[in-house]
């Protein structure tokens, strides 16, 4: 097991600054009752923005500028949870009802179905990430991670090394991956070639490492769940700092812009907060209804996206370049 240093003695508890009069919100309703889990947005401007109807099994694809959704029905049984866009801009989704992970075609969304290896239990699929050679890994809170290759089909599963709780994933601009493990309350990194995951210790014991984002420096961004911090793992340096989110916070999601700004979503305050690493400052924008419950968020430049999936909604923060759009 690798253990790390915390790069500075503490914790920082930091006070919420105002929000820019200039950034906006806007919200999407989406089909009620659907349970809106995760989001991605097309990296294009104004381009499709995906979502998991978990309850209903289907793919949302709401295109903003005009309002129109069009829900996918993604088969039998079906509850996805993630959803990203991958390389070939097909929405990919971690379906954890179907034990799958499953493509739609961005122009004619066709359904593709890749089951996990038939003696291969309930994985309670979660995320996904592709890295740099097109293959998609994915987590399962059941304790489990794996990787396919969308071009051959080949699937691989691993049993993680602390059992239940694999939960974000990410990749770093260097092709490094990372996952997040709830339950175990650790980072891993999994080595692409073997699979070999090895286990990283946040300094906070019991933190309820949730999800996880690299920025563009490889920094590995953590949202811990259970004590309400944001943690930031170096891996070149090995090195750790973490951050008290104000209040009795739960942070859930963690997403980082091309700006390097880091987006969390904290059920607490029902707001979707976002952390300035160089000013180490937090602006909140509390959504306009009471447990919106935003669980991932996944945007693009100049928007924070994210699903309410206690109000059955979308909700885009603007930056004031796009905020008219």
């Amino acid at each position: 097991m690798r253990r790390t240093l915390l790069a500075c003695a503490g914790f920082v508890a930091l006070m919420l600054a105002p929000v820019a009069a200039t950034a906006a919100a806007a919200y999407f309703e989406v089909k009620p009752g659907s349970g809106p889990h995760d989001v991605a947005a097309a990296p294009a401007p104004d381009g499709p923005v995906y979502y998991t109807g978990q309850r209903g099994g289907l793919l949302g694809v709401l295109d903003p500028k005009s309002g129109r959704q069009v829900e996918v029905p993604l088969g039998q049984g079906s509850a996805p949870h993630g959803v990203i866009v991958g390389p070939d801009n097909a929405a990919w989704i971690t379906d954890g009802g179907q034990n799958a992970i499953v493509r739609v075609d961005a122009t004619t969304h066709a359904v593709k179905v890749f089951p996990l290896p038939s003696d291969t239990p309930y994985a309670n699929l979660n995320t996904a990430t592709f890295d740099k050679k097109g293959r998609i890994w994915f987590t399962g809170q059941s304790g489990y991670y794996g990787r396919l290759d969308p071009a051959s089909g080949d699937m691989k599963v691993w049993k993680s090394p602390r059992g239940s709780g694999p939960y974000g994933i990410t990749t770093t601009p260097s092709g490094q991956v990372f996952y997040a493990s709830l339950a175990g309350n650790h980072i891993a990194q999994i080595d692409v070639d073997t699979g070999a995951a090895t286990m990283i210790e946040p300094p906070t014991k019991g933190q309820g490492a949730r999800r996880v984002w690299s920025d563009s420096k490889g920094r590995i961004w953590v949202s811990y769940w259970n004590t309400g911090h944001v943690g930031m793992y170096d891996p070149g340096a090995r090195a750790w700092r973490e951050w008290k989110l104000p209040g009795n916070a739960h942070a859930y999601s963690v997403w980082v812009d091309d700006q390097d700004k880091v987006w969390l979503t904290d059920w607490s305050t029902n707001a979707i907060v976002r952390f300035d690493p160089v000013t180490e400052k937090f602006a909140s924008f509390p959504s306009d209804r009471d447990r919106a419950n935003v669980r991932q968020m996944l945007g693009r430049a100049g928007e924070a996206w994210g699903a309410e999936s206690g109000t059955d909604r979308l909700v885009v923060i603007r930056e004031p370049a796009t905020a008219n759009r």
